[in-house]
């Protein structure tokens, strides 16, 4: 689910305090974006947001996320709007968010 490699990469490279920075940003962008899907979703911008959470969720080691949102990019791009695994999605992104906060 997290790939703890790329985790620890991120830390070398940027210190603890600015990965924490890093980090925090990255779950309210794609907090703001997961809401969004939830409370207004509109087919015409999944593709958009399918490839921004799929590219931010690689750069911070969220891999089962990044590729489930990699698919719903393709689905979207096809006009497969219904095939866009939004509930997986977000079942996913709980779930790997909570594995992030607690270490593994």
């Amino acid at each position: 689910m997290i790939n703890w490699n790329r985790v620890s990469e991120l830390k070398a490279e940027l210190g603890e305090d600015d990965f924490a920075e890093v980090a925090e940003l990255f779950l309210e962008e794609v907090e703001e974006v997961i809401c969004r899907l939830k409370s207004a979703p509109k087919p015409a911008q999944f593709e958009q947001d399918m490839h921004f959470l799929k590219s931010s969720s690689l750069n911070l080691g969220f891999d089962t996320l990044s590729k489930l949102c990699g698919d719903g990019e393709r689905e979207a791009a096809a006009g497969n709007y219904d095939a866009v695994p939004l509930i997986p999605v977000f079942q996913t992104y709980d779930a790997s968010k909570q594995a992030f906060l607690s270490g593994g």
